[in-house]
């Protein structure tokens, strides 16, 4: 083969694997596309939630489940369950990993629609209230807080956005975090960043639990909120829920001992059931799950580190 053949040959082979090659990455992109595509559309044929209802302000909040059953797709998570809980009591819910205690507190408060059976505020059921009516009754404290890129006054009076300046502060205060707040910059017209990314986890949930404060809602729920935070901040962190939460409706997941032992009643979750359901004297008599939780918090307390 003559040179210029030669070189016309591999020129025009290189052209031919290149356009190959990514022929090949245009199909694995396309299949990629194809599988979300369908994800999406099934998303999408998924039927809506009514949230209209009645504008309804409830005279009393005692919440009742009756005979919940909630699925994930195939998955019970809820089965068949009843309970009932009284306003301005603490119910406190315990039990292993993945056994139903968050999908619980959600239903309750109305984020997915039950199977079966019905949960009901005030006796009436949640489905006749609009969503609007209904969330004025919850405040919400999660393990993990999500705070706008906004100042911090902005993030604790977003559920009263008309509050004042003097209301702000009062809930900071209550809150315990009035003092690391004015060591800020610009104080409470410090803008934070997305997601709170420029404060400490113990900083983000004393503002949460401002926020939830300056709602004044009857229904608190609170999902594992001092599960991450560190020993340092924890007392000021405890000090600001007790403020929240007094003559409220209490629902708490929890996990540390101290939060529970008080509650006025116990529930234990396991495999989207009630275990058990009593108050903690009650349930230390029988040698039960809750016994056995108990018993392995207080061994992994007295754990010691030898150096």
């Amino acid at each position: 083969m003559e040179l210029s053949e030669c070189i016309v040959m591999m020129i025009s082979s290189f052209i031919m694997y290149t356009g190959l090659d990514n022929a090949g990455m245009f199909s694995s992109l396309l299949r990629v596309v194809d599988f979300v595509v369908d994800k999406a559309k099934e998303i999408l044929e998924l039927p809506e939630m009514d949230i209209e209802g009645m504008d309804v302000k409830s005279e009393s909040f005692d919440i009742d489940v009756e005979n919940v059953t909630f699925s994930y797709d195939k998955k019970v998570i809820i089965d068949d369950l009843s309970v009932h809980i009284p306003e301005k009591t603490t119910t406190a819910i315990v039990g292993l990993s993945g056994g139903g205690k968050t999908t619980l507190c959600h239903l309750i408060a109305r984020f997915w629609d039950v199977d079966k059976g019905k949960v009901t505020l005030g006796g009436r059921d949640i489905k006749e209230y609009s969503m609007d009516s209904l969330m004025k009754n919850f405040s919400f404290v999660f393990q993990n807080v999500y705070l706008f890129q906004d100042t911090i006054a902005n993030n604790i009076r977003f559920g009263q956005p008309e509050a004042s300046m003097e209301q702000v502060i009062e809930a900071a205060k209550k809150a315990c975090c009035h003092d690391f707040i004015m060591r800020l910059p610009n104080g409470y017209e410090t803008v934070i960043g997305e997601g709170g990314a420029s404060l400490s986890g113990g900083e983000k949930q004393r503002i949460s639990i401002a926020r939830a404060i300056m709602k004044d809602a009857p229904i608190i729920i609170l999902d594992e909120a001092t599960a991450n935070v560190d020993p340092e901040n924890e007392k000021e962190l405890v000090e600001a829920i007790d403020a929240l939460t007094k003559e409220k409706t209490i629902l708490m997941i929890a996990h540390r001992l101290k939060t529970v032992r008080n509650a006025d009643q116990i529930l234990v979750i396991d495999k989207g059931r009630i275990a058990e359901q009593g108050k903690h004297e009650e349930l230390m008599k029988k040698d039960g799950i809750y016994k056995r939780f108990v018993n392995a918090r207080e061994t992994a307390g007295s754990w010691k580190l030898n150096i």
